[in-house]
Formats: structure tokens, C-alpha cells, sequence
């Protein structure tokens, strides 16, 4: 593959990737107007983000199979599309619960490109790339919380929160003009391919039994939510607890993001002289040595605010390595099922991830307490799956080398 040809096809899987993230985070400042002009609470409105959730959570469920049947480019392109009437539809709410209803219409479309792109990236480079490209993608992703939140809260005060969604609509406009002319179809059609619930399931679960994949989705879902631990709990830990204003945890929540970018680059060099299975097993077990840090500091009030970003900041930079690694090992035994396993692994990642940031607000209180110890608990559960289902996997080798 040319490499002119290699960046685009990279740009483009990019994009598709950070269209999920970039429709959170861009509307986060947009919440009061919002629930001013739709005659609601701010709280109500934050249901639209949890709809948000459950949509793609969902749909990725759906698109797995779609993306295997009839190949990647028809239902890619059909869930853009969704996700564009969605937008265009938002922009013209009156009520709150139509706010709802429309994100999780907006979800379900949106997912398409996360589920598109994971298994695209199976499809058309080698298995021995794959961790590398990841690494890529996470960089295009990763822009999202540093330029989003500032996006939208200027796109809000400029002219209106209606704006932030006319930009995400011009934004996947954008998303299909590049998938339909220049994003390669991937892998085909397999015809054989039944749609009907039975066969679904069991190949959900054909999948999900496979030891590589399970063991590094789970390893990867978990590591992942230490990373959700910290977003749910970290507005009430700075601007309240340390008493931040929203513009300097603007600049913290963007200099911690900037650790997760700065790291998956360096794991595209990390990879020329070092296996993915390696890597994951370092940085993870660092990982849990910022979170007892983090813990331990936070149980005997050892730690201020800035040991605090410091240690965030560790503990967040080993995502850099996780996730690339994790997700291109999960996805290495599957060529024909792919976008299978690549939704499979998108809903665990997620489904684990909100139960993560459901429990650090149910247990908040006015310590860091929950955020802290539920990012080493996360971490901690993560290196115990990663050491038993390497063990698994070498176990079943042996076995069928003898």
C-alpha cells in the first residue's frame, strides 16, 4: 500500500472512531442552555447522554453481524446516514424527552463508525501492523477531549447549543463524502452468513470463547475503565474537593489527555523492538502501581492536588499502550468475523464502563476516595485476567502442539 494512500485510509478510520467520543464531549458545556431553553434541569438533560450510552452500547450489537453480511461499506454508510438525520432532527427539539429519544437514534448510527473501523483496520492491514495503527487511531480519538468541551462551549456561546449539533452533522457530512469515494471495502460479504437471533448469538459467543479474545477484551474493558473511573469522579474531585475553577480543570483534564496521546506514539516505536503481549504486560502492571499510589495515598491523605494530577497522569499514559495492544490481540484469531468480534469487543469495553462510572457516583462522597480506588481496583482486576488468560492460552498451545 502506497503511503500517501495508507495516512488517508488512516485519517478516514480515525474520524469514524472519534465520532462517538467527539458527540460527548463536544455538548458537555452546552447542559444549562440547553436545559433553559428546553424548560428542564440540567440533570434531566444528562439522561440524554446516559441514552447516548445505551444506543451505542446497542447498536454495536447490531452492526457486528450487519458489517460481516453485507460487508463494511453499506451498513457504514447507513448508520452515517442515521446519525445525520439525528443530528439535523436535534437541532429542532422543543422537548427534552425528544432530546432523549434523538440521541439515542444519533447513537445507534454513530456506533456504525467505531464498529466499522475497528474491523477495517483488521481487514486491510496485516495482523502484525494491526497494534500500530491502533496507536494511530488513538491519536485522532485523543484529540477529542483535549478540543471538544473548548469547541462546544465556544460554538454555545457564540450561537446557541443548536450549533454544536449543525457542527456534528457537518462532521459526519464529511465522514461519508470520504468513506463512499475513498475508504476501501474491506473484507466481503460472507453470504453464507445467517441474520436470524440463534445464529447471532452463537456467534457472539464462538467468539467471546475464543481465550485470546476474551482475555484481552477483558483485560483492555477494564484497563479502559480506570479511565472512565477518573472522568466521572475527577469534576467533583478538582473544581470541588481542591476548588478549581471549570477553565483551570479544563487545562488539567487537557494536560492528562495529553499524557494518553503522547504515549500511543510512543507505542508505535515501543512495537519495532517489543511484542504487544510484552508491552500490555508492563505498562498494565504500572498501571497498578499508580493506582495503589493513588489509593493508598488518597486512604492516609498523603496526596494534594498536584501529586494528584501527577499520578492521574501515569496511571492514564499507560492507556497509550493498553488500548491499542489489547484491541489488536482481541481481534488477531478473527479474519471472516472481524466486525463480529470488533462489536463484541466495543459493547464489553462499554457495558463495563458504565457500570464503572455508575458505581464511583453512587459511592461519591467528599474524599477522592471512590475515583481513587475504583482506578486500582479497575487496574488490579485488568493484570489478574491478563495473567490467567495468558496462562489459558499458552496452556491450550502446548496442548495442541503435542
Amino acid at each position: 500500500m502506497q503511503k500517501k494512500k495508507r495516512n488517508l485510509i488512516i485519517l478516514i478510520l480515525g474520524l469514524l472512531s472519534a465520532l462517538g467520543p467527539f458527540s460527548i464531549d463536544l455538548y458537555l458545556p452546552g447542559f444549562p442552555e440547553i436545559a433553559r431553553d428546553l424548560n428542564s434541569t440540567t440533570g434531566r438533560v444528562a439522561l440524554s447522554l446516559s441514552s447516548y450510552f445505551v444506543g451505542v452500547s446497542l447498536g454495536q450489537m447490531i452492526y457486528g453481524p450487519l458489517l460481516d453480511r453485507f460487508g463494511r461499506r453499506t451498513p457504514l454508510l447507513v448508520g452515517l446516514f442515521i446519525y445525520l438525520f439525528a443530528s439535523v432532527y436535534i437541532v429542532y427539539v422543543s422537548t427534552v424527552d425528544a432530546l432523549i429519544l434523538a440521541r439515542f437514534i444519533q447513537a445507534l448510527g454513530g456506533c456504525a463508525g467505531m464498529v466499522a473501523a475497528r474491523a477495517l483496520v483488521r481487514d486491510l492491514f496485516p495482523v502484525s501492523e494491526t497494534a500500530k495503527i491502533f496507536s494511530l487511531l488513538m491519536l485522532v480519538i485523543a484529540v477529542s477531549p483535549i478540543i471538544a468541551p473548548t469547541l462546544g462551549g465556544f460554538a454555545t456561546a457564540r450561537w446557541g447549543w443548536p450549533s454544536i449539533f449543525i457542527i456534528l452533522a457537518v462532521l459526519v457530512a464529511l465522514n461519508i463524502l470520504l468513506v463512499y469515494f475513498w475508504l476501501p471495502l474491506g473484507a466481503p460479504p460472507d453470504t453464507t452468513m445467517s441474520l436470524k437471533p440463534k445464529p447471532i448469538i452463537t456467534k457472539f459467543w464462538n467468539v467471546f470463547k475464543t481465550p485470546q479474545f476474551y482475555t484481552y477484551t477483558l483485560t483492555g474493558s477494564f484497563a479502559a475503565s480506570g479511565l472512565y473511573a477518573y472522568i466521572a469522579g475527577s469534576p467533583h474531585v478538582f473544581m470541588e474537593l481542591y476548588g478549581v475553577s471549570e477553565k483551570q480543570y479544563g487545562w488539567i483534564f487537557g494536560i492528562i489527555a495529553m499524557g494518553l496521546v503522547t504515549a500511543s506514539q510512543v507505542n508505535t516505536y515501543m512495537l519495532k523492538k517489543y511484542t504487544s503481549q510484552q508491552i500490555v504486560k508492563v505498562t498494565l502492571s504500572c498501571q497498578v502501581v499508580a493506582g495503589a499510589l493513588l489509593f493508598l495515598g488518597t486512604v492516609f491523605q498523603l496526596i494534594e492536588m498536584y501529586s494528584m494530577i501527577v499520578l492521574v497522569f501515569l496511571f492514564l499514559s499507560t492507556q497509550g499502550f493498553a488500548f491499542p495492544n489489547t484491541s489488536a490481540l482481541s481481534l488477531a484469531p478473527f479474519e471472516k468475523s472481524a466486525g463480529t468480534a470488533s462489536a463484541l469487543m466495543g459493547a464489553l469495553q462499554l457495558g463495563i464502563g458504565a457500570i464503572i462510572t455508575a458505581l464511583v457516583s453512587t459511592l461519591s462522597n467528599e474524599t477522592p476516595l471512590p475515583m481513587t480506588g475504583i482506578m486500582f481496583l479497575c487496574a488490579s482486576i485488568s493484570v489478574i485476567i491478563l495473567y490467567w488468560g495468558t496462562r489459558k492460552i499458552k496452556t491450550l498451545e502446548r496442548v495442541s502442539t503435542t
